[in-house]
C-alpha cells in the first residue's frame, strides 16, 4: 500500500458521492413508481358497480419519538374489503368515520377508479323486527 492508496477511504472522495447517488436513485425510483401509478389511474375508468363489504382491517404504527422525552405518537389506517358481482375482490385505504360506518355484509354501490377510492353508497337494508 502505497501513499496514493489512502484516497479509497476518503469520506467527501468517495463515500459521500456514492452515498448521494444510492439516495438520488431510490427518490428517482420512488417517484417513478408513484407517477406511473398516477397515470394508470388516470387511464382507468370510473366504475360504479354493486358490490358488498367482505372485510375489515386496521394497521396501527406506533412510533417512539426520542428526542421529545420520550413521548409517542400512534396512527391507525383504516382498510375495506370490497367483492363485486363477478367475485373479484378488491381493498381500499378509507378515512376512519367511513370504516365506523361500514359492516361486514353491507351491500352497495363502490365508485372507484383504478387504484382510487371515491366512495360506498349502502342500500338500506332492514332487520325482520323493522319491517313489522
Amino acid at each position: 500500500m502505497g501513499p496514493d492508496s489512502s484516497w479509497m477511504f476518503d469520506f467527501s472522495g468517495t463515500v459521500l458521492p456514492i452515498f448521494l447517488a444510492v439516495m438520488i436513485g431510490i427518490i428517482a425510483v420512488s417517484a417513478g413508481r408513484g407517477l406511473l401509478q398516477w397515470s394508470r389511474n388516470n387511464s382507468s375508468p370510473m366504475l360504479t358497480i354493486p358490490a358488498r363489504i367482505v372485510s375489515k382491517r386496521s394497521e396501527v404504527q406506533h412510533q417512539q419519538l426520542q428526542e421529545e422525552g420520550g413521548s409517542s405518537r400512534t396512527s391507525t389506517t383504516y382498510y375495506l374489503t370490497f367483492e363485486v358481482d363477478n367475485g373479484t375482490r378488491v381493498e381500499f385505504k378509507v378515512e376512519g368515520n367511513e370504516y365506523g360506518m361500514s359492516a361486514e355484509g353491507d351491500r352497495g354501490m363502490l365508485s372507484y377508479q383504478g387504484t382510487r377510492y371515491y366512495g360506498f353508497q349502502r342500500h338500506p337494508h332492514y332487520s325482520s323486527a323493522e319491517q313489522l
